[in-house]
């Protein structure tokens, strides 16, 4: 590596126009992302509220009950 990098505007200028595209798309892409990632702890204030049927279901029968969910959507 050189002792004076160069700076990643100086590093896209360099690429063809179809490859500075790409990195303007990564680049949204990336800030996107970013803007999407929820902040601070999450929030729980549904647990506990199916309290009443935990005798009835185990969590293999709901597993199963996903499973099957997610197959008759295809």
């Amino acid at each position: 590596m050189s002792d004076n990098p160069k700076s990643l505007e100086e590093l896209v200028r360099e690429l063809p126009p179809h490859c500075q595209d790409e990195v303007r798309d990564f680049a949204e892409f990336l800030l996107t992302q970013q803007r999407r990632k929820p902040s601070g702890k999450p929030e729980f204030a549904w647990a506990g509220s199916l309290k009443d049927l935990r005798n009835q279901y185990t969590s293999v029968d709901l597993q199963h009950q996903l499973a099957q969910w997610r197959t008759e959507g295809k």
